[in-house]
């Protein structure tokens, strides 16, 4: 039996490692002992057996030890090391599946990772992941026809099932990565050219059936999609319950979610800290609190001349028996099942490789597609013609 090895203990990083028990020799390495001990009882009550190992993944040189013994390794950091542990296990040699959403650009390690003929999938996820591999099949899928995408938009958000004022959202993974994605300039592709834009900007509002209205503003979410993909129109946004963004336009404004030091009788603060501080055990998810994702991914194009709408539609709920959150289940089993991919073959390009590279080709979509829905997590396409307001 094939060994693999998670990296962080947090709530996606358990359910990976817990899925991954069911096939492979898994342990999983964290800082924080009680994470560990999390981790490996999720495993347990499933009747797998996952082995804890404490480790610094912060030190570059400790996390080469780390992974050392194992066939392959499977990533679930914080953006705060995120990119330098893509670094150090692609050093190491070791093939590499990650959902670790951090600001650097990991394409800028592709030759270091040909280099150690290493794979290295990075953003495979839910959004960045299963949205970048869904954009890049159906893309592939206009220009196969002979035709082209025009336009693709990514809509999509972890939500809770139940909010509540003043926040009206909870946090299915780090708050401060929460502000971050709240803060972070936005890349977007307007007539062919990628522009910079302010996050939280662009309002639109959607219906989704059985969650009701969202609303969608702009995020830095397209990641390697605005340098991989040829599509003229291209913009991702996040979705909360209305009321949320007004109340972090007011908070962003007011500059408290600044990094820049203000003195506060006579001591120097970051404000982004204190809000921090204050705000994060409110967006903390309760033991057993359901959450929901959802998603929707539109491209339009032509293909056979005609115009055309591809839309595809995700909304996933609270896994009650696993006690698992949506957020978990829908970004770690999109991992867990490309990691597969690689473990058996399937994915052995060396280098340093994108989703949506995954989905060109064929056959990648609908075999990550199938595992899933086996899980209980189901993607629903849908074709027509574009309706007066396009993606």
């Amino acid at each position: 039996m094939q060994t693999a090895i998670v990296l962080g203990a947090g709530m996606v990083g358990s359910v990976m490692a817990a899925d991954l028990a069911a096939d492979f020799r898994v342990s999983i390495a964290d800082a924080r002992r009680s994470s560990l001990d999390a981790a490996v009882a999720r495993s347990g009550k499933l009747g797998r057996s996952v082995a804890p190992l404490l480790a610094d993944l912060s030190d570059a040189a400790a996390l080469k030890r780390t992974v050392a013994p194992f066939d392959l390794v499977v990533g679930a950091l914080s953006s705060r090391i995120g990119f330098n542990a893509l670094r150090a296990v692609i050093e190491a040699r070791k093939p590499y599946c990650d959902i670790s959403f951090f600001a650097q650009n990991a394409l800028g390690l592709d030759g270091l990772a040909k280099e150690h003929g290493v794979t290295a999938v990075v953003d495979c996820g839910v959004a960045p992941g299963m949205s970048n591999m869904i954009c890049g099949a159906e893309v592939a899928g206009f220009e196969g026809s002979g035709g082209a995408a025009e336009a693709l938009a990514i809509y999509v958000g972890g939500l809770p099932r139940r909010p509540e004022p003043p926040y009206f959202y909870k946090a299915a993974f780090a708050p401060s990565d929460v502000i971050e994605e709240y803060t972070r300039p936005v890349r977007i592709v307007e007539g062919g050219r990628t522009v910079v834009k302010e996050a939280l900007t662009e309002p639109e509002f959607l219906e989704f059936a059985g969650v009701g209205r969202l609303e969608a503003v702009n995020t830095d979410g397209l990641r390697s999609l605005a340098d991989t993909l040829d599509v003229p129109s291209m913009k991702e946004k996040t979705l909360r319950y209305a009321g949320h963004y007004d109340l972090m336009r007011g908070l962003k404004a007011a500059g408290l979610f600044s990094e820049e030091e203000v003195d506060v009788g006579g001591t120097m603060i970051r404000p982004r800290d204190v809000t921090a501080a204050l705000m994060f055990p409110e967006w903390t998810y309760a033991p057993g609190e359901e959450d929901l994702t959802v998603m929707r991914i539109i491209v339009e194009g032509t293909r056979a001349g005609k115009r055309e709408r591809v839309t595809w539609d995700l909304c996933d709920v609270y896994d009650r028996a696993a006690g698992a959150t949506s957020m978990s289940r829908t970004t770690g089993l999109a991992c867990t099942g490309v990691a597969r991919m690689i473990a058996d073959g399937r994915v052995r390009e060396p280098g340093v490789i994108p989703p949506e590279r995954l989905g060109r080709t064929p056959g990648i979509l609908d075999s990550v597609v199938g595992m899933l829905r086996a899980k209980g997590i189901v993607y629903g396409r849908t074709v027509g013609s574009p309706g007066p307001a396009s993606a």
